[in-house]
């Protein structure tokens, strides 16, 4: 079963920025990539640093942290020393403007 959770308006992620939210105690990052908003695991899988202090580069985030990168599309972990992907939501932008994650009922997924 998946549960739809209410995070943020559009409004909140301008274009070329991204925002960290929470969902249940969980880190979620949000990126608004060239008018596509996109959903993930708000905290590094390699150790903890909040994402949200990295860097945006092209279609991929550096981690301040370690300068792991990771793609914004699949997770995927593209420099050491991090190896394990992002966790990557399903997002929704309703016509209001509020973005809208697609959660599995229960704790919400991280990879670490």
């Amino acid at each position: 079963m998946t549960r739809h959770v209410s995070v943020a308006n559009l409004a909140d992620v301008p274009e070329g920025t991204m925002l960290r939210v929470q969902v249940d105690g969980t880190d979620i990052l949000l990126v608004n990539l060239e008018g596509s908003v996109r959903a993930m695991q708000g905290i590094c899988s390699h150790e903890y640093f909040e994402l949200d202090q990295g860097f945006l580069t092209g279609d991929s985030i550096t981690c301040a942290l370690h300068l792991s990168r990771f793609d914004l599309e699949t997770g995927e972990a593209l420099d050491p020393p991090a190896e394990l992907p992002l966790a990557i939501y399903p997002v929704t932008v309703q016509g209001d403007g509020s973005i809208v994650l697609e959660l599995p009922d229960g704790p919400v997924p991280v990879n670490e």
